[in-house]
């Protein structure tokens, strides 16, 4: 062995086969931990430590408490979304959309060249108020609290079970060349350095993955036009639920997607990391963490940022439409609006991750375990215990990253687009459940048992979770300001409806408010109005917008919409951040009684220095 061999390298160049250590003891594990029916049950932290050691312990005690604070956010996503169902018949918007046989709609798309009654979108209109309502506000102010407050506890708790394991005050960067000097005595520590030509490699090809995944993106605005092309001609009998079809198989596309992206992602966050040549392992996880979690946001939220915030905003509108590449017009939103296509994409591509990655997390090493078990084992106990361990499902160094990134992914959705998808956080609640006896399944039965590692914290993942916090309250409050029907409405009801002069107890103040935000489109003015279906019939149709049916320009309507959207973007953002400031600034980080231990402790250490008869220091 050369000086600074390790196991792990004699691995690599096929020495040995594999190298890890047996699992032994873990009975009570099994027991009272690793088992389906202990879903409900407090985990034996102290115990996981013990044998996984402390790094694995903080995750599993992190992932433990991210669960038990998705109760409330639960418990008031739920409320909110049922807050529609009081409103389900009663709102006067969906009354009056309900009522309007007699207001056609203009044609959408190549795929539906007729015109359609507004009454005909009745009940979507509807399912669209179950989750666009003046709750969603409120929500996204409470979740924006919320990522606080959690994270804020979140650093009290670590410092308690820190304490206990009296790891406060370690060093990892003194642990890391305590093992190097034993390993070898003559181990030198690696110098800082730091190079401004690999740093800018580095920034240019992560900006270049970073292009990539967003032209993935638009990958998918092809694929939704073309598609709505293809089941039209192909699939007839779909009539008006094409434009659903095509929303469903797009975010069915973009799962895929994200799946081969993900490896992808990994190859080439691995060779960046390697490239920029770290100085410990713990720098190179840090460094590895940062650049992967980057390309995976991107890969995971490209899609949902186009249709909150683009998609329906750059096609055109009737009789003077954008088409790609000059045939296929491009895709509008559903006649309910973004909203409910924004949902749909996070519904799906939510529900998937949280059930068919589970299915394959668990399914996929317990049939590898299955298949390996089938050997005839060794007459020797001692022997046969050494291929059990052998034959359970290897580990990598990364194994416990791949957890955390899931989880990273899962808090994202969770908080950055709730506006949109009120019941995130209980599908995650429900998910994290059955994620911590799957992973704990894994750990205890199917897999080698980890190296344990040291730790006083989760690492950057605390940065990660920060920078998430921010990007939910700008996404959220960008979804409300120009997805949603909020500021329409709110615009509306003061200004142009019947209570912008004070409340009238006759009259329900979104009395209009539909006709009021439909633009009139005169079919004469279509390029071929004798291809649409019933033009004869029609002299008029509606779409969603405020143009001017005179010469097709934004109407004052529209440019003051748009003033009171960024008035209500910057002021909801900065009222946000604020309360997650204060909210900060209030918790502090680290309980007192854990502060008035650890300087307890110093204080017995400094006692003890100048008692010493040794002791020469004044």
């Amino acid at each position: 062995m050369a000086a600074g061999d390790t196991l792990q390298d004699l691995v690599k160049d096929g020495v040995f086969e594999a190298g890890f250590p047996l699992h032994k003891g873990e009975e009570h594990l099994k027991k009272k931990w690793a088992r389906w029916r202990s879903m409900f049950q407090r985990q034996p932290i102290s115990d996981i430590r013990d044998y996984f050691g402390e790094k694995v312990a903080l995750y599993f005690a992190w992932l433990g408490w991210y669960t038990y604070m998705l109760v409330p956010a639960a418990v008031i996503g739920l409320i909110v979304f049922l807050s529609g169902f009081s409103q389900f018949e009663a709102s006067q918007i969906s009354k009056e959309i309900c009522k309007a046989h007699d207001i056609y709609m203009c044609p959408r798309g190549d795929h539906n060249r007729r015109f359609q009654r507004l009454s005909d979108t009745c009940a979507y209109a509807k399912l669209t108020h179950l989750f666009d309502n003046e709750g969603t506000v409120l929500f996204a102010i409470f979740m924006a609290l919320w990522a606080t407050v959690f994270l804020e506890l979140w650093k009290r708790e670590r410092a308690r079970v820190v304490l206990q394991w009296e790891l406060y005050g370690w060093d990892e960067d003194q642990e890391e060349m305590a093992l190097g000097l034993i390993s070898c005595p003559d181990h030198q520590p690696q110098l800082h350095q730091h190079s401004y030509l690999r740093s800018t490699v580095i920034l240019l090809l992560s900006l270049l993955m970073i292009c990539l995944m967003i032209g993935m993106a638009h990958v998918l605005v092809v694929y939704r036009v073309l598609a709505a092309a293809l089941f039209n001609s192909a699939l007839p009998f779909l009539g008006e639920q094409v434009t659903t079809a095509v929303v469903v198989s797009g975010a069915l596309v973009h799962y895929v997607i994200i799946l081969i992206m993900t490896k992808i992602n990994k190859y080439v966050a691995l060779k960046l990391c390697d490239f920029e040549k770290p100085r410990t392992f713990s720098e190179r996880e840090s460094k590895f963490t940062i650049k992967f979690f980057t390309l995976q946001f991107f890969a995971h939220f490209s899609s949902l940022i186009y249709i909150a915030f683009i998609l329906g905003r750059i096609n055109g509108h009737p009789g003077k439409t954008v088409r790609l590449a000059g045939l296929w017009k491009l895709e509008e939103c559903h006649l309910s609006g973004c909203m409910m296509d924004l949902f749909v994409q996070m519904a799906i591509i939510m529900g998937l991750k949280q059930t068919l990655s589970n299915c394959v997390e668990y399914l996929k090493p317990w049939l590898a375990h299955k298949c390996r078990s089938l050997r005839a084992p060794s007459q020797d106990p001692e022997l046969g215990h050494w291929q059990r361990n052998y034959r359970l499902n290897p580990v990598y160094t990364f194994s416990l990253f791949n957890e955390f990134m899931e989880m990273m992914i899962q808090y994202g959705f969770t908080t950055i687009f709730v506006a949109a998808f009120p019941l995130a956080p209980l599908l995650a609640l429900f998910s994290n459940l059955v994620e911590i006896r799957l992973d704990a399944i894994k750990m205890v039965r199917l897999q080698r048992r980890l190296v344990p590692r040291k730790a006083k914290d989760i690492g950057t993942w605390l940065q990660v979770l920060e920078i998430i916090g921010v990007l939910a309250v700008i996404a959220n409050g960008m979804v409300i300001a120009f997805t949603s029907e909020f500021i329409p409405r709110v615009v509306y009801k003061y200004r142009y409806g019947p209570c912008r002069r004070g409340a009238q107890s006759e009259v329900d103040c979104f009395t209009g408010y539909v006709n009021h935000s439909l633009s009139v489109f005169y079919t004469k003015d279509f390029q071929d109005p004798a291809k649409i279906e019933g033009w004869e019939n029609v002299t008029e149709c509606r779409y969603r917008d405020y143009f001017s049916a005179q010469d097709s320009n934004f109407s004052e309507q529209q440019w003051f919409l748009l003033a009171i959207r960024l008035a209500f973007l910057i002021l909801f953002e900065h009222v946000a951040l604020c309360i997650k400031l204060i909210a900060a600034w209030f918790v502090p980080d680290v309980p007192q009684s854990v502060k008035n231990e650890v300087l307890k402790k110093k204080y017995q250490r400094l006692e003890e220095k100048s008692c010493s008869p040794k002791s020469t220091d004044v």
